[in-house]
């Protein structure tokens, strides 16, 4: 007699989600016990933020549906009326599908949508990355989705130890490390100079010769100023004059005014020695990351991947506010003279050694063993 496999259905709404869970995802089609449900939403079917749905097919990997639920504008409202329309999409899709258990990761206004649809579907959720602390909305987001998820799967045992103290059971709380960085451990990927080259658009850059990255996305809690905030550190790269690989914001409230500011300052400055790009596949991202001599703005990269790598991160504003960082990371507020001396100073210290903050040998393996045969439960209980 043929045992029923656990239908486990995994969220991803981003082409980083994609790219930080592949390793995972892999994992879960090995475990002969579960059948691997994907679904696709928010700004992984928007082709101006990456094609997911070409990645996994590449990958070998497919997917089981697509929702559309993101709304444009990139306003506060926008974000808000997309939750909404999140919250009826995959109510529907867990009624058709029937998963017994929903993995989403991070803090994002779209995986919200996703676990209130669980939760009032009595399904239980996996949630990975709970527990950080970062600032901004995404941290209430994400400690929200932690009080409506069930197994937990935080990158540190900082994090883990906040999970616990929000009255989640610890019998459920598995600290396995991070998926991103186990990605970065296991790679030797190279970018190529001819496709990014190719890819952006802009002056040309040798990524041959030393250069920098800069991810700088919008703050939720800052709109109104994101455009102010990203000509200072446009002004900042520009004066110091090395080649800069800039990469488009996400979709994020506040997009818009990001997007502005480059815009304008690319007509009115016409840059030298700076691409600006708005996706690579991921394995081009990290040959990229690899090979720069910092990397600049507030992309959680720079808190994680680059730990890893030892690359020298210099993280401006608050998107980052309070995560756990090594150090390789150097603080600066949105000014342009600061943000310039703090590059200046990481460039001049080079290289940090590797750390080990979020690395734990096979993340992947252990989160998809422990998927497969955890005890499944839907009633929650506040544990003091």
């Amino acid at each position: 007699m043929s045992i029923k496999k656990r239908n486990v259905c995994f969220i991803i709404t981003s082409k980083i989600h994609y790219a930080r869970s592949v390793l995972l995802l892999k994992e879960l089609k090995k475990q002969r016990d579960v059948e691997l449900q994907i679904v696709l939403g928010g700004s992984a079917i928007l082709p101006d933020y990456g094609d997911v749905p070409e990645l996994m097919a590449r990958d070998g990997i497919a997917y089981d549906e697509r929702i559309v639920m993101t709304l444009a504008g990139g306003t506060t409202t926008a974000m808000a009326k997309t939750t909404g329309l999140g919250i009826m999409e995959f109510t529907t899709t867990f009624d058709n599908l029937q998963p017994d258990v929903v993995v989403v990761r991070g803090d994002r206004y779209e995986i919200l949508s996703v676990v209130i649809a669980a939760a009032y579907l009595n399904i239980p959720v996996a949630h990975i990355e709970g527990g950080d602390v970062s600032g901004t909305i995404d941290e209430s987001v994400r400690h929200a989705v932690t009080k409506l998820s069930h197994i937990h799967f935080p990158t540190n045992k900082k994090s883990a130890q906040r999970i616990v103290r929000m009255g989640e059971d610890p019998k459920y709380v598995f600290t396995y490390g991070a998926t991103e960085v186990e990605y970065v451990a296991r790679s030797h990927f190279k970018a190529s100079n001819k496709l990014i080259n190719y890819l952006g658009v802009g002056d040309a850059v040798d990524i041959r010769k030393p250069y920098v990255i800069v991810m700088q996305h919008p703050v939720t809690s800052e709109v109104g100023k994101n455009r102010q905030h990203t000509e200072a550190t446009l002004h900042a790269v520009h004066e110091l004059g090395i080649p800069a690989i800039w990469f488009w914001p996400n979709v994020d409230a506040g997009t818009d005014e990001v997007s502005k500011a480059i815009r304008t300052f690319r007509e009115e400055q016409c840059p030298k020695r700076m691409r600006f790009v708005k996706h690579v596949p991921p394995e081009q991202f990290l040959g990229l990351l690899k090979r720069s001599q910092c990397l600049i703005g507030n992309s959680s990269a720079g808190i994680k991947e680059c730990s890893y790598l030892g690359v020298p991160v210099v993280n401006i504003g608050s998107r980052q506010q309070g995560r756990m960082r090594a150090k390789n990371v150097a603080d600066t507020p949105y000014k342009k003279t600061t943000i310039r001396r703090a590059i200046e100073k990481q460039l001049s210290h080079g290289a940090y050694p590797k750390s080990t903050i979020y690395y734990q040998k096979d993340t992947s393996k252990k989160i998809a063993h422990k998927l497969a045969t955890v005890e499944l439960y839907s009633q929650k209980r506040f544990i003091d």
